[in-house]
């Protein structure tokens, strides 16, 4: 029998991808592909090659690792599924803790390229609001491309019960394709960039669409449109000052960067921005401000 890490190993960053999709959190789909990997030790003297590849092997104990963890949990949500937008980018920010937020997932170039697509924030944000087991079927069946077939076997369940989980899940997430990216943005980005680190609030807006979209887990707030959106950066200028470096990174396959604000002896990390473009303008902006965050994307906490 062939060598079990070698047989596992390249499969790992794709199974993280998996996980994260399902659960919404980097760390905890680490964690479960730790228990995936255990799991999988385990049982490999009895795996038999005869009835699925090493890959799909995996994906079955994987996929089955994170619908027994998601049994009894909350969804994990971005503040623009909790609600309407807000109308007031003075009001108080508020943190709520007891929220489990959706994360964003780090851009490994291996995992990326394996996951090729439903990585996106807003697909993975929608897929929480579907049952556990509506959202197995939906990222097996159409983003990983298993058979329906094959989706039952993973699942232990008929090709019909497949097929009717898939229907309910696609509805749920009509209108969000798990193919669709997020545009690579460089230019609109680099303006951006260009523009709050000079604290240029109308150059920002100048990029945004019409009906962009500002949201800031862990605050359970959100704002629709240029103007608030604009109103807000005035107000965040306004409170932590004019000195600010931003750092390039990605993550879902998105263009984002972390903004580090001069704390008067230290450009200091203050949050993580994940951008959607359409158009050639900014349509959508994520800003995380968690420290589970910061620590999953490796950012210093003080620019060197």
């Amino acid at each position: 029998m062939p060598d079990f890490a070698t047989s596992t190993a390249p499969h790992r960053a794709e199974l993280v991808v998996h996980c994260y999709r399902l659960l919404g959190s980097v760390h905890e789909a680490e964690d479960l592909v730790q228990e995936t990997m255990l799991r999988a030790w385990r049982a490999w003297d009895r795996y038999d090659s005869a009835r699925a590849s090493v890959r799909t092997w995996l994906y079955r104990i994987a996929t089955n690792t994170c619908l027994t963890a998601l049994e009894g949990r909350a969804r994990r949500p971005l503040p623009t599924g909790l609600g309407g937008p807000g109308d007031d980018p003075m009001i108080p920010l508020v943190p709520a803790f007891d929220v489990p937020w959706l994360q964003p997932f780090p851009d490994d170039p291996a995992a990326v390229a394996s996951a090729r697509s439903g990585i996106r924030l807003a697909f993975v944000a929608a897929m929480q609001a579907l049952p556990a087991r509506q959202r197995a079927v939906l990222v097996l069946r159409d983003v990983l491309d298993f058979s329906a077939a094959e989706v039952a076997d993973l699942l232990d369940t008929t090709t019909a019960s497949v097929n009717s989980a898939l229907q309910r899940a696609r509805a749920g997430v009509a209108g969000i394709s798990a193919d669709e990216l997020s545009e690579s943005g460089e230019e609109v980005i680099d303006h951006y960039v260009r523009a709050f680190e000079a604290a240029d609030v109308d150059a920002l807006v100048a990029l945004l669409t019409d009906d962009v979209v500002m949201e800031m887990p862990p605050v359970p707030l959100w704002f629709r449109g240029r103007a608030d959106y604009g109103r807000f950066l005035a107000r965040v200028f306004a409170m932590r000052g004019s000195r600010w470096q931003l750092v390039r990174t990605t993550a879902n396959a998105q263009p984002a960067f972390a903004a580090y604000c001069w704390d008067g002896a230290d450009y200091r990390l203050h949050t993580l921005q994940v951008f959607s473009v359409h158009g050639g303008l900014v349509a959508h902006n994520a800003v995380f401000q968690d420290p589970a965050v910061f620590e999953a994307f490796g950012l210093a906490q003080v620019l060197g």
